[in-house]
């Protein structure tokens, strides 16, 4: 009569090939950089909240002959309820909602009412000449972000 042996992995098989599967995602970790990746995306949406808020800025000086909103001043001040108050210029005429830095206190949520307190963490200001610049102060990665126009 011949004896049924099942056959299966030792403990220490299946360890080896738990350690090598730990080494393997640690390096993938490394390689992948979660932060890193956050940092960019976040920078990246900075660099397009810019664009927009001058855009905005740009159309509203263009359909009021050149003037730029109030509270643009030669200062840079934060586009915000205390600095350059310019929602109600821009919102909803010329862009739908102001965008908020991913790190603000609204956590890059749209600003749409502007009868409530707010804070863009973005700022402007009046180069001279009607040349506005909008800049990201909380860019990351030691990144500057700005636009002029």
């Amino acid at each position: 009569m011949k004896t049924l042996r099942l056959r299966g992995f030792t403990l220490i098989e299946l360890l080896v090939v738990i350690g090598i599967l730990a080494v393997l995602l640690a390096i993938t970790l490394v390689a992948i950089n979660p932060q890193k990746q956050f940092q960019q995306a976040n920078n990246t949406q900075r660099q397009s909240d810019v664009n927009a808020i001058l855009n905005a800025i740009n159309q509203y000086a263009v359909d009021n002959k050149g003037q730029l909103p109030a509270g643009i001043t030669s200062t840079a001040q934060a586009i915000s309820t205390t600095g350059s108050n310019v929602c109600s210029l821009l919102v909803p005429t010329y862009i739908a909602a102001l965008p908020s830095d991913p790190l603000s206190t609204s956590k890059g949520a749209p600003i749409s009412n502007c009868a409530t307190a707010y804070d863009t963490t973005y700022r402007v200001v009046n180069n001279g000449n009607n040349r506005v610049t909008v800049s990201a102060p909380l860019a990351e990665q030691g990144a500057s972000i700005s636009a002029t126009r």
